[in-house]
């Protein structure tokens, strides 16, 4: 994966905030993610782990995905 992407590989979105529990972006944000400039991208990304710790959402790392 491009290191311009928040992506871990674990899409779910929680209900109550509407946000990936595996990167944090919104539906919105991951449909138009590649139409993004690469400066769009980076700043959404730097406010991905204030908006997950503001909405009280633990971010699940790809690790612990069930197999």
């Amino acid at each position: 994966m491009s290191k311009e992407t928040p992506c871990v590989a674990v899409c779910m979105i929680d209900p109550r905030t509407k946000l990936c529990f595996g990167c944090g972006r919104t539906l919105p944000e991951i449909a138009r993610w590649h139409a993004m400039e690469s400066a769009e991208r980076l700043s959404v990304m730097a406010l991905l782990p204030a908006r997950l710790a503001d909405a009280g959402l633990q971010p699940i790392a790809a690790s612990s995905k069930r197999t």
